[in-house]
């Protein structure tokens, strides 16, 4: 879990009251996130003449994004602790009406395709808010944007540029600009052999290095903005004085790059003059059908059973008391109209990671206090852990396969397209497997459809064994079923393979176990007829 470090006096000054170290300890334990450790106690640096101020350091849990800063933490203790309400992000037109574009090239596609933008304006940065803004960004990059392989994000001030943009990809030696902080001009293959010994930025260079275009953002001068995911120009960096503030974040993840905008934007809101407001930006992508406005801050609808939440929490809550809990978590809820069964809900655009009721479930518990559930769970019976009838099958199966001499083999559940269809004489028609849509390697393509390339491999690798090879699997196939809501079904299937000359015995004897006509063997010690068993006298010799 990421962990942040936030400064302790001005923490406390935004919660409006000062904690002991045990009294924060509890608060962060009930909201469902820990305190790792409180630097007041400790032996700080000095800097400057000065002390280090007192940290606290928080541990996020890895799903709650909106709290990678200080900003976010500060926000959602305050209306967890009903000193304020989940904020109502706005977006807002510029005053002269017409909103900033950025235009995406066809040939972006070839390195990063997605890109996403939105404008603060009139924000008011001060020392620790600038710095807090800048974390944040590291925190998303190395988070969310793993490294920056998916997302990477640039922040511009827009006085200093002129719209409209255009998000292009191209050669290296065609991307002439001054790199951040750096007072030389270079061209895309300069500044990659310039940064391969820098300690930060070498790590991202791999990432486009190979490509023979490299994506970068320009304005409608050509000034070059940035080159994503590596550096942005040092003609438009922002400072502490900078008043309005262009985001542009560039992915090779379409779901991701809009859940990092919204964050960004929705953080940092509510240092603008009207607060809480976001200025879109218009995506012109005609390529790709991704022309859109971003950020979308309108929130998620959803539906959540009141019967499943108390049900998992061993509750008795009403309609309107859940919808109480869940306004201490951020959300909007009432009971709902449809049914009296259900409520209403509206998700902040900042908790992408709310997927399903039973997280909304899990909101609802923290909210009434994890210390506050019942202690027994069941609470009205007990039952004893069974395997699942399927489980105990699969079992019974293996151990007369095995009992009848027969070795269980387990491979992968991936394999190529060819040998799931043509190395099967099966041919695909596309309904039935599932496949992998970025598969890393031609070995792994699909899910198997039948346990018979796992054995045939299997029997492959070992041929310089004796014969006969006699291998069994039991395990699960997956096949597409779009009536379900995970659009896939598995199948436990069972499967065998003699390698060896003579066959026609172990196959019927392993069939005859399946179809009930016999069991293996009961091998059995028989005296004979007299009683008297034969002796053989070993000499000392």
């Amino acid at each position: 879990m990421p962990t942040i470090a936030v400064d302790k006096v001005a923490l406390f000054k935004a919660l409006g009251q000062e904690y002991t170290t045990e009294e924060f300890d509890e608060l962060c334990f009930e909201f469902g996130i820990e305190l790792d450790e409180d630097t007041s106690t400790l032996d700080r640096p000095v800097v400057n003449g000065k002390q280090e101020p007192a940290q606290l350091k928080i541990e996020i849990p890895a799903n709650r994004y909106d709290m990678l800063c200080f900003e976010g933490i500060s926000l959602m203790l305050n209306i967890f602790r009903g000193r304020t309400t989940s904020p109502n992000y706005r977006l807002a037109v510029p005053p002269n009406g017409e909103l900033q574009t950025i235009t995406v090239h066809e040939e972006t596609s070839r390195v990063r395709p997605y890109v996403s933008g939105a404008i603060l304006r009139n924000i008011k940065f001060t020392k620790d808010r600038y710095e807090s803004f800048i974390a944040l960004q590291d925190k998303l990059h190395q988070n969310l944007g793993r490294h920056r392989t998916l997302v990477a994000i640039g922040t511009h001030d827009l006085d200093t540029i002129k719209g409209p943009f255009t998000y292009e990809a191209l050669p290296p030696e065609k991307i002439q600009f001054k790199p951040l902080n750096q007072t030389k001009s270079m061209n895309g293959a300069e500044l990659m052999k310039f940064y391969e010994n820098d300690k930060h930025l070498s790590r991202y260079l791999p990432i486009i290095r190979d490509s023979p275009v490299y994506p970068v953002i320009l304005d409608s001068n050509r000034t070059v903005c940035s080159m994503p995911p590596v550096i942005n120009s040092d003609h438009s960096k922002i400072n502490i004085n900078t008043r309005n503030v262009f985001i542009d974040i560039t992915a090779t993840d379409k779901t991701k790059v809009e859940i990092v905008n919204k964050i960004i934007v929705a953080m940092f809101s509510q240092y603008t003059e009207d607060q809480f407001t976001v200025e879109p930006v218009n995506i012109i992508s005609k390529h790709n059908h991704e022309s859109r406005q971003a950020p979308d801050l309108t929130p998620r609808e959803t539906q959540a059973e009141i019967s499943y939440i108390n049900g998992c929490c061993d509750l008795s809550l009403t309609g309107p008391e859940i919808c109480s809990l869940l306004k201490r978590m951020s959300y909007t809820a009432s009971p709902s109209s449809a049914s009296p069964d259900l409520i209403d809900v509206h998700i902040p655009p900042t908790r992408a990671d709310i997927l399903h009721q039973c997280d909304i479930m899990e909101d609802v518990a923290i909210a009434y206090g994890f210390n506050q559930l019942p202690r027994f769970f069941p609470s009205k019976s007990g039952t004893v852990a069974q395997p699942l009838m399927i489980n105990k099958l699969s079992d019974i199966v293996r151990q007369e396969a095995a009992m009848a001499g027969w070795s269980e083999v387990m491979p992968l559940i991936l394999c190529s397209h060819d040998e799931n269809f043509s190395h099967l004489n099966r041919k695909d028609d596309g309904t039935k497997a599932v496949r992998l849509a970025n598969p890393k390697t031609a070995e792994y393509q699909v899910v198997r459809t039948s346990l018979l390339p796992g054995l045939l491999k299997t029997i492959r690798e070992n041929k310089h064994h004796s014969v006969p090879i006699k291998i069994f699997e039991v395990s699960d196939v997956a096949f597409k079923d779009l009536t379900l809501e995970r659009k896939s079904r598995n199948e436990r299937h069972f499967a065998a393979a003699w390698y060896g000359k003579s066959c026609f015995e172990g196959i019927s004897l392993m069939l005859n176990i399946f179809r009930g006509r016999t069991t293996s063997p009961n091998y059995r010690l028989a005296v004979p007829p007299n009683g008297e068993l034969q002796t053989i006298t070993v000499h000392e010799e």
